[in-house]
């Protein structure tokens, strides 16, 4: 059989490699990690990290159950799915989305553990904007004009603008 690290060697690859990208992290519990990955349009993403006897097990929140257009939020999923490397996104029995992985322990290095939380960052940062406009532009819209109303800041709706401007005008 081959040399296949345990899961001690892959702990303490991914504790040195969390480390060293100075990425917020703790560990509740021996082999389980929960790391926090700074984002633009999402303020941050959960990430948990399994390891496993024979796996590493990735699982991250990416939005809650969409409000409307599910069907249109899905196929948005499956099409970027065949974008992704590693990670695919998936709707747990709540219908809330997450992205998950499962990769064998013996590919597990610094290279590709910060290919993996990478591609996390992006499938949930980068994504997130187009999901929330999917699934929720009717609450954008409710959202901005309370806001409005009560004289609130609306400079974190900034990016719905074409959701949220008036067409009497």
């Amino acid at each position: 059989m081959a040399d296949v690290p345990d899961e001690a060697a892959v702990a303490q690859v991914i504790e040195a490699t969390l480390e060293d990208a100075e990425l917020e992290w703790e560990s509740p519990g021996p082999g389980n990690y929960v790391v926090k990955l700074p984002g633009t349009r999402k303020l941050s993403t959960t990430c948990s990290l399994v390891v496993g006897r024979h796996s590493l097990s990735l699982n991250a929140f990416v939005i809650r159950h969409p409000d409307e257009n599910e069907a249109a939020v899905h196929r948005w999923l499956l099409e970027h799915n065949l974008k992704l490397f590693g990670v695919g996104y998936a709707v747990d029995p709540l219908g809330d989305v997450y992205l998950t992985g499962r990769l064998p322990l013996s590919v597990v290095t610094p290279g590709e553990l910060d290919r993996l939380l990478g591609v996390v960052l992006e499938a949930a940062d980068g994504a997130f904007n187009s999901l929330l406009e999917l699934g929720f532009a009717s609450a954008i819209r409710k959202e901005y004009t309370w806001r409005v109303e009560r004289g609130e800041s609306t400079r974190n709706l900034d990016a719905f603008r074409h959701l949220t401007r008036r067409s009497d005008g």
